[in-house]
């Protein structure tokens, strides 16, 4: 930074004494050409004390206003050199108008102004005495840069309060304007706020958070946001920082992820999903029995080993692109399973068998002869202390003090949270297998269920986003939401619990999550369709479309399961509902409705209810319905649904042929 400055200051000074030397072999204009000196050697001062003062300059301000100056002192030697014209004739066509002097000293006074600011707002702040640094010459035309400028330079070289104070003015700034936070993240704000939050105090971090999720409200601002470090950052905040910190950190990497998605696989590479799944696992599923070995005192070691397979290597720490393979862990995490439930036990029959216990523990170190490998000393086994406490965890991550919090600090954190993780999850399958091989799924069904009201929201949005990437992607699919997972069984019936009933707020992301995973059924599974089906029925147009369009995933022909499932939709009354709708529905919700009786009608031909229903005449009635034709998947679909009907059941009766 200082040779930098230096080198921009280089050439300005050059030029004012350049301009010094030639007022002083002035031939006319003698009088304005001294002025122009005296101003000039002023400003030549100024300039050396900022060459002097290089490491304090902060350098956006410094480059557009030595620019400018520059740009002056040049216009000043030009004309002062006119002046040295010594001959007549070169008088005579040496053509100087009396205004060029006023205009260039005007300018000179300027500069004095510009820089006179740049060594006031970047002198560190006990210099300054708490002046009021005004307003520089320069900034006439935009005073808000100016502003922004000030603040900047202060997070640069200003006391940790004021700094903290000048990321408030930041917030405030961007929260205002999009163009105002353009302007910081352009004027190299990024970098000084992320350090604030590093080291700052508490609410100047949560100052210096916030201003950065404020500041990424398009992908290029993001994208530039991530180039200068911010997930780094924001990593090691969420994994030790103090919570109140996190819950804001939390929240700007939601809005960082939600306005450019690109940045997510950088957040995962980083362990951000494995410190967010921790915040929002703390009280909420320790005491499950899949994550946490309960100090059993007659407990078998098969047990253990059996709730170590089902869990990840780590229970808080999924296996992310930075770890090494299972392969590798595996030996060493069984070791250290063993190794505490040994323990355990020896501590209980100490008191019986100590001979038979000393046995069992030399047997037990003959036969892993790595335990004093480097890895091992380093795992995450518990230490002697830690045996004694009331449970072992395999793994985890330990953020100290958060058990101290107030409840709505940890209500908050829980929300924001599932928050990110909702946007982080948007769209890409890494971080969605990230966040189901962890112990996110179990934690929110256990949040919708108990949840307060903001992380019950989030929560829902969350998984509504990670069933659609896993209706996209089989093998996700297959992995994470199969019939026998524990977690994905919770998930299901707190998602089914909320659509039953029907009038929660949560309800439209609850129907699209239970419509992701409408190919993940059993044939025998068919609990779902009734609430769903119930949905057509005097609800929202919104809740009537989204219901619609959940069972046409059931009943669609790449549901290997839709005969079953179209089955039953018609014995749940299914036909009846849609009939209503397709005559007197809104467009938005005539569409999926008769795409769902195209598919019943499909797969069910000789249903006996489809014909009590009439249901062929409302196929033909809408083949005469212009806007509904439109509709590609209409257009082909609704002959088809037709002419197998009218092979199984007669237009003049309602029997069957």
């Amino acid at each position: 930074m200082t040779d930098i400055v230096k080198e921009i200051l280089a050439r300005p000074i050059q030029l004012a004494d350049q301009v010094t030397k030639s007022a002083d072999e002035a031939q006319s204009f003698k009088q304005d050409c001294l002025e122009l000196k005296a101003k000039t050697e002023k400003l030549a001062g100024l300039l050396r004390q900022a060459a002097r003062a290089s490491n304090d300059l902060y350098e956006r301000p410094t480059r557009r206003i030595i620019d400018d100056t520059e740009q002056v002192l040049d216009k000043a030697l030009t004309l002062v050199i006119k002046c040295r014209a010594s001959g007549i004739m070169k008088r005579m066509f040496t053509i100087i108008p009396a205004a060029a002097f006023r205009k260039i000293s005007m300018q000179l006074e300027n500069s004095i102004g510009d820089v006179s600011w740049l060594l006031r707002v970047s002198a560190p702040a006990d210099d300054r005495d708490d002046e009021y640094l005004g307003l520089p010459p320069i900034a006439a035309n935009e005073p808000i840069l100016c502003l922004i400028w000030e603040q900047i330079a202060i997070l640069y070289t200003g006391s940790l309060e004021d700094r903290s104070d000048a990321a408030a003015s930041l917030v405030s700034l961007a929260r205002d304007n999009d163009r105002y936070g353009k302007l910081i993240i352009e004027e190299g704000g990024v970098a000084p706020l992320l350090k604030l939050a590093k080291e700052g105090k508490m609410e100047g971090q949560e100052n210096a958070a916030r201003a950065v999720g404020l500041l990424g409200r398009d992908p290029e601002s993001v994208e530039q946001i991530v180039n200068a470090g911010v997930c780094t950052v924001f990593a090691k905040i969420l994994k030790e920082g103090h919570m109140k910190v996190q819950v804001v950190v939390a929240w700007a990497v939601s809005e960082l992820a939600a306005h450019h998605p690109k940045c997510q696989d950088h957040f995962a590479q980083n362990n951000t999903i494995r410190f967010l799944v921790s915040h929002l696992a703390f009280e909420t599923v320790e005491e499950h029995s899949k994550y946490a070995i309960a100090s059993k005192h007659k407990m078998s070691i098969h047990s253990v080993l059996m709730a170590s397979n089902d869990t990840s290597p780590n229970e808080d720490e999924p296996a992310t692109k930075n770890q090494l393979p299972m392969d590798n862990t595996t030996p060493i995490q069984m070791h250290n399973v063993v190794t505490n439930t040994m323990a355990m036990r020896s501590q209980t029959l100490s008191n019986k068998k100590p001979a038979q216990t000393q046995t069992q523990t030399q047997n037990l170190s003959a036969n892993h002869p790595n335990t004093n490998h480097p890895n091992h000393a380093k795992g995450n086994h518990s230490t002697p202390k830690q045996q004694n406490h009331p449970h072992v965890s395999l793994a985890g991550t330990s953020i100290k003090g958060r058990e101290f919090e107030d409840p709505a600090t940890k209500a908050q954190m829980k929300a924001m949270a599932a928050r990110a993780l909702w946007q982080l999850a948007k769209g890409n399958v890494t971080v969605c297998r990230t966040i189901t091989e962890s112990r996110a799924l179990l934690c929110f069904a256990v949040l919708l269920e108990k949840g307060h009201d903001e992380v019950q929201s989030y929560s829902a949005m969350a998984l509504m986003e990670i069933t659609a990437v896993a209706e996209q992607n089989s093998d996700l699919r297959r992995s994470s939401f199969k019939p026998t997972s524990p977690a994905a069984r919770a998930v299901v019936d707190q998602l089914l619990k909320l659509v039953e009933k029907a009038d929660s707020d949560l309800l439209i992301p609850c129907i699209q999550a239970i419509g992701n995973l409408a190919r993940t059924f059993r044939a025998t599974e068919t609990r779902m369709i009734g609430p769903l089906v119930k949905l057509l029925d005097e609800k929202g147009p919104e809740v009537t479309m989204e219901a619609a369009i959940a069972l046409n995933k059931f009943a669609s022909p790449e549901n290997f399961l839709c005969v079953n499932h179209s089955k039953a939709i018609i014995t749940e009354g299914g036909a009846k509902h849609l009939i209503q709708l397709v005559y007197f529905g809104e467009q938005v919700i005539q569409t999926p409705s008769l795409i769902l009786l195209c598919y019943i009608s499909l797969h069910c031909p000789d249903s006996e209810v489809l014909a009590n229903e009439e249901v062929l005449i409302v196929l033909e009635w809408s083949t005469k319905q212009a806007h509904l034709l439109q509709e590609p998947e209409i257009e082909s679909l609704l002959p088809e649904a037709k002419s197998r009907l009218e092979l199984y059941q007669s237009r003049g009766s309602r029997g069957f042929y």
